[in-house]
């Protein structure tokens, strides 16, 4: 099971600032933005509330955060509490979740064979996916999930869940360096890397990557489609 897939992108988001993915950088058009060279570092535990902060931001018009989470007047809440279980449950536990000292944003991965969660894990990460979802809608949601994991790769690869970057400084390349790290480690180990992109605007940024989009998909019960993409090591 996955919570989110990398990459949507928004607005400035309306998330309570209570201290991601899934993605959302939106690599806006590059007209009038200036490149901004960021320290980009592992991150750990201290950094949950302002990652949650910042990827609740950056996905907060994202697609598919949208349709996982109830619309109703939680709903930037909602978000937010997506991307506070993507990172502290789904990636951080794993050591391959990034950020930057100025938190700009986050790149959350699972290194090869973690992206895939048990029946008992699922079953124990229920009530936090409620809290996005609402109860009434989980049985929509959770059909949906498995139609997007049975389009998942079975071959060992690094899987981006999410990606985002601040509203106010996407287009700035932020969302390449986010990545560098693991891509750079991908080509090291001659590892393979895959994402869902929940936005077809952010595909160019992913194909600069080296990312390939190998099939568009739409999610069954109402979900948005997305651009299924796989790397293969340079």
């Amino acid at each position: 099971m996955r919570i989110i897939p990398v990459m949507g992108a928004g607005q400035p988001g309306t998330a309570p600032a209570r201290g991601k993915v899934m993605t959302q950088v939106e690599e806006v058009k590059q007209t009038a933005r200036t490149p901004l060279a960021v320290e980009v570092r592992k991150s750990t535990v201290a950094d949950a509330d302002p990652i949650a902060d910042v990827m609740a931001r950056a996905f907060d018009d994202d697609p598919f955060a949208n349709w996982m989470a109830a619309q109703d007047k939680r709903r930037a809440w909602r978000v937010r509490h997506l991307m506070d279980v993507s990172f502290r449950k789904l990636t951080q536990p794993f050591g391959e979740a990034y950020t930057t000292e100025g938190y700009h944003g986050a790149a959350l991965w699972t290194p090869p064979g973690k992206w895939k969660l048990g029946m008992l894990q699922q079953l124990m990460l229920a009530p936090a996916l409620a809290k996005t979802t609402s109860w009434r809608r989980i049985p929509t949601v959770m059909s949906g999930i498995t139609a997007v994991e049975k389009k998942h790769p079975s071959a060992p690869h690094y899987y981006l869940m999410a990606l985002g970057v601040d509203t106010e400084h996407q287009g700035k390349g932020i969302g390449t360096q986010l990545m560098a790290p693991v891509l750079e480690k991908c080509d090291r180990e001659r590892m393979p890397a895959y994402l869902e992109s929940s936005k077809e605007r952010n595909v160019p940024l992913y194909e600069r990557n080296g990312f390939k989009v190998t099939e568009e998909f739409v999610i069954p019960n109402g979900g948005p489609r997305l651009w299924l993409m796989w790397r293969d090591p340079r």
